[in-house]
């Protein structure tokens, strides 16, 4: 109800009820209570895309952030989100901790021409409005525990919240799904690769490179729709793809391979410890952490593995990754459970992916100055791996 009606609306309780103060309050009220519950109905009734559109044009400027070293399904939604802020006259800066090394990830930056800043600490942040997506809690660096983030859009699981909105379904495959709906929820038309905006004749659109980035990032996160998809993504695969550039695609899918991970991939595979279904290999010191959930892709591929975790090292920190097939095996808990209790670890996944590192733990002298670092025993990390995907702890 506009500004103008209410007034109206007022104007006429008044001359009805004139002197009676009492009555043309309780009028007041109810109709205000009315009105209000207007209000919330309409909102209620609103898809998560409408809701969110509006989020995006109450903003100057948004920093959308990514989680440290972005995957395609992170660098995908954040980039349809800018899109769809600038449709709504929004200012939007990407911003990601970490490197992006994996050459999946160079590649799709590269194709699609992305523009993403590197951030080290939280006064980089490009706004104080921050859109997270594809994770929910700020991490990666310094003062990331500080940031309460306006909206959080992810598919992982997880206890972190926006201030004014939440979109956290962990049912759905990617990230890129729930952003993909939201476009189809606000009408927008998918732009072909061949043709401008403007002849689509849409109040929004979906920008060809936007959805060939999502649907990217939807087949990247579900091993092309084959692992833990729902039909949503099946769905959101269809509305994209009249936008989809197909060249585009096809590069981003098959970029050049760096030949330290087919050097990974080998210790991997050569290196392995097999106990029953279950394996892990140890592939020591890598220079490209990225290579290892590679590897761990391959070695789940093998005849008779159902589930895997490869360990490495990076500049000090192990980093672990795990792949399953086994409905015995959550991989996410089974790193979460391995890591438990231990000193400046971190863990966490999907029943059918998982992802964990630990950073060395500071030695102290007696007097409290350090003097190295601890690591914790290989040996005794594998044991547990298998001892955690047995189910004995």
């Amino acid at each position: 109800m506009g500004q103008l009606a209410v007034g109206g609306v007022f104007a006429v309780i008044e001359e009805f009820v004139g002197s009676r103060t009492e009555l043309f309050v309780a009028i007041v009220v109810i109709v205000g209570t009315v009105g209000a519950a207007a209000i919330v109905y309409r909102w209620l009734r609103q898809s998560n895309g409408e809701r969110f559109r509006g989020l995006l044009a109450d903003q100057e400027a948004v920093a959308v952030l990514l989680h440290p070293n972005p995957d395609p399904d992170a660098m995908a939604s954040a980039t349809a989100i800018a899109a769809l802020a600038a449709q709504v006259d929004t200012e939007v800066t990407i911003q990601y901790p970490g490197q992006i090394r994996h050459q999946e990830n160079r590649a799709f930056r590269t194709v699609l021409d992305l523009e993403l800043d590197n951030i080290e600490h939280v006064t980089d942040l490009a706004a104080e409005s921050v859109v997270l997506v594809d994770h929910n809690s700020p991490r990666g660096f310094t003062g990331a525990e500080g940031i309460l983030p306006l909206a959080v859009i992810d598919h992982h699981p997880g206890e972190g919240t926006g201030e004014l909105f939440t979109d956290v379904r962990t049912d759905y495959g990617a990230c890129a799904s729930i952003v993909a709906e939201y476009f189809e929820d606000i009408g927008a038309v998918p732009v072909p690769a061949d043709q401008h905006a403007s002849e689509t004749g849409a109040k929004y659109v979906l920008p060809s490179a936007a959805a060939t980035g999502l649907l990217y990032g939807i087949l990247s996160d579900t091993k092309d729709l084959t692992v833990g998809a729902s039909a949503v993504d099946f769905e959101a695969a269809s509305y994209l793809h009249p936008g989809v550039d197909g060249d585009k695609l096809d590069r981003i899918a098959n970029p050049e391979v760096d030949a330290e991970v087919l050097e990974i991939k080998a210790r991997a595979i050569a290196g392995r410890r097999i106990e029953g279904s279950f394996a892990v290999s140890d592939v020591g010191t890598v220079s490209n952490a990225d290579a290892i959930p590679q590897a761990a892709d391959e070695i789940i591929r093998l005849e008779g593995v159902t589930a895997v975790v490869i360990a490495g090292e990076k500049d000090g920190t192990i980093h672990l990754s795990g792949r399953s097939r086994d409905d015995r095996v959550h991989m996410g808990q089974v790193l979460e459970s391995v890591t438990d209790g231990i000193s400046n670890a971190s863990a966490g996944g999907h029943a059918r992916m998982g992802g964990g590192q630990i950073a060395p733990q500071p030695q102290l002298s007696d007097g409290g100055e350090p003097i190295g670092t601890d690591t914790v025993p290989r040996e005794a990390l594998i044991d547990r791996l298998f001892a955690s995907m047995s189910g004995e702890i």
